[in-house]
């Protein structure tokens, strides 16, 4: 830790993004006139108004008042011309009142206070800028507020894998950025590729940039879960790195170093440590919010769900987030972990990929370390309505689903089981063999117990990978050359709406599929309409990949059907009788899997 001066930088007011892809209106509203708007400034011509009640241009009053101490934040700018700067407060609601305003009149800086005191149930702060008759010029606007007595550094950590050029950008629009950059102690890129980061002429010019910041660490395989841990362990075996604070995020995100800046400044302000999460935007949609805080459901395996009252998939450009909500974890793809926390509760599991994010976030919350999704700290990640649910990540997608739930929540068996066997059995009528294939995997190897996680889970991504390939529609294909099939042999035939009496028309599927009672003529799906009661209707479908890049072949085939439902009963059975016997010895497991000693051998360290 470091002595600070006075005060410190919350946030920064900006006026444009880092890409030509992002909309300048996630910052900065012209309202009215004419203005012309760069990052760190803003022109107004005469008769103009520009607003930061945006995506970014806010201040998010309410998460400062209930996890920070602080009671009041400074508003500073470089000003020249002639008008007004305002203050501006919403509450829970989203009515809106000034609370600060300040006439400017020539050249100087101009600085105002405003006291947070009115949010603890919602509400945010923004600046309003009125010229008058001439120009009004305002730059390097600042949210400032009381320092804390001691300045926690950062580290940032960046897991990549075969993402060589996405890594490189990441990077570069980090280090090009002084300001942000200037908060930060190390940046550590944990390639665990083939395809290496540092093979792209780009990287020298980071590397020149970032200078003695920079840590490039190669390693094997270990997943996102590997990756990220690396850097904790790397952090957290650095002198006097006790209250540091360690920045995980994805190499494919398009990033807003600003979102950097925002973590570690409500980190180094909150009266606990609590974990900080940025927020999700959609990187093919940029105006589009993932949703503002999420939460999982344990005993139904499910995750991603919005916390009550939570914005989910909205334009953040005609949407504001006023009430505040909680988190319950908060994805990787940009997190702020305290290293407190890390000595209090353990390191990651070795999960590999998926849930790892989630697990951690329910096992701090457990030891009393909330997790704070914060408003206004956001980078662009791919969208996930376009990423395919038949993939192979849907197997660590359920086994560590129910590992976390294991050490998390009641697990009753057989209530796993009866929705486990509800989604085979959807699976298998909607001809997603590959995919039914991957989740009874998930479960059996569920079912060896914790000594799967030995090896960081490189043996299960090769393994299912291997399995997944023996099933033909886990295949996708170019929508203009579909194997053994014309550009004429099909027709989009579209899903009627969704039954009322959804049992009656799962067993009717599941008689015609067993009878033969299917369509024999090859049918085009989209995406969006390949339901099981549709597809299910068919001998032989040609579904769209929930890509967009291209299609999957589903053909029937009783055989594999039934071998895979014989196989999945099995499985679901043993799990409803076997669960109580796992959750004891995956919770016996857990102090050894998330210890130092443990990722020290996965790391070849040990």
């Amino acid at each position: 830790m470091t002595a600070t001066t006075s005060t410190m930088v919350a946030q920064r007011g900006l006026f444009g993004g880092p890409s030509p892809l992002v909309s300048d209106d996630m910052y900065c509203l012209v309202e009215r006139g004419i203005a012309h708007r760069s990052r760190t400034r803003v022109q107004l011509e005469p008769d103009a108004r520009v607003s930061t009640n945006t995506y970014f241009g806010r201040l998010p009053a309410s998460y400062w008042q209930r996890w920070t101490a602080v009671t009041e934040v400074t508003v500073s700018a470089t000003v020249a011309g002639r008008g007004r700067v305002a203050v501006v407060a919403s509450d829970v609601e989203g009515e809106t009142r000034t609370v600060s305003s300040a006439a400017v009149d020539g050249d100087g800086t101009l600085r105002l206070a405003a006291s947070i005191d009115h949010f603890v149930d919602g509400g945010a702060l923004w600046v309003e800028v009125t010229s008058t008759t001439e120009r009004l010029v305002l730059e390097d606007l600042t949210w400032s507020v009381d320092a804390p007595a001691e300045h926690r550094p950062a580290s940032v950590v960046i897991c990549t894998f075969n993402r060589a050029d996405d890594c490189v950008a990441t990077l570069a629009a980090m280090a090009e950025d002084g300001t942000a950059l200037a908060g930060v102690e190390t940046v550590y890129v944990v390639d665990q590729g083939t395809d290496r980061v540092e093979s792209r002429e780009g990287f020298a010019r980071v590397s020149a940039l970032l200078g003695d910041k920079l840590r490039y660490i190669t390693q094997p395989n270990l997943g996102g879960a590997g990756g990220f841990t690396r850097g904790l362990f790397e952090v957290t075996d650095q002198t006097g790195s006790e209250h540091a604070n360690v920045i995980f995020m994805d190499d494919d995100v398009l990033c807003e170093p600003e979102t950097v800046l925002r973590l570690n400044a409500f980190a180094n302000k909150t009266v606990e440590p609590a974990i900080i999460g940025g927020q999700m935007l959609y990187l093919l949609h940029p105006e589009q919010l993932h949703v503002g805080a999420e939460r999982a459901d344990l005993p139904t395996l499910a995750a991603g769900i919005a916390t009550p009252r939570a914005l989910h998939d909205i334009d953040v450009t005609e949407n504001h987030q006023d009430e505040r909500v909680d988190g319950a974890y908060n994805g990787w793809w940009t997190c702020l972990i305290p290293a407190e926390i890390v000595q209090k509760i353990g390191f990651p599991l070795p999960l590999f990929f998926q849930w790892d994010d989630i697990e951690y976030g329910y096992r701090a919350r457990a030891a009393g370390h909330a997790t704070v999704t914060l408003p206004g700290a956001g980078v662009w990640h791919a969208d996930f309505a376009w990423k395919d649910w038949d993939d192979w990540h849907r197997y660590f997608n359920i086994r560590n689903a129910m590992v976390t739930a294991a050490l998390h929540s009641d697990f009753n068996g057989k209530q796993v089981a009866k929705g486990l066997r509800a989604q085979l059995t959807r699976y298998l009528l909607s001809m997603q063999y590959g995919l039914a294939a991957t989740m009874i995997r998930a479960v059996e190897d569920f079912l060896e117990g914790p000594e799967l996680l030995h090896d960081g889970g490189q043996a299960a991504a090769g393994a299912i990978r291997k399995e997944r390939a023996g099933y033909p529609e886990t295949v996708r294909h170019p929508a203009s050359a579909v194997p053994g099939l014309r550009a004429a042999d099909m027709s989009i035939v579209v899903a009627p709406p969704a039954p009322s009496l959804k049992r009656v028309i799962l067993v009717k599927r599941i008689l015609d599929q067993a009878l033969g009672r299917t369509q024999a003529t090859t049918v085009a799906i989209p995406a969006a309409e390949a339901h099981w009661w549709h597809v299910s209707k068919f001998d032989q479908a040609v579904v769209t990949d929930a890509s967009q890049e291209g299609v999957r072949l589903r053909r029937r085939d009783p055989g594999v059907a039934k071998e895979l439902l014989v196989r999945g009963i099995k499985v679901c059975r043993r799990l409803s009788v076997e669960a109580p016997q796992l959750q004891a010895r995956y919770q016996a497991a857990m102090p050894q899997l998330t210890s130092r000693e443990n990722w020290a051998r996965l790391y070849g360290r040990s």
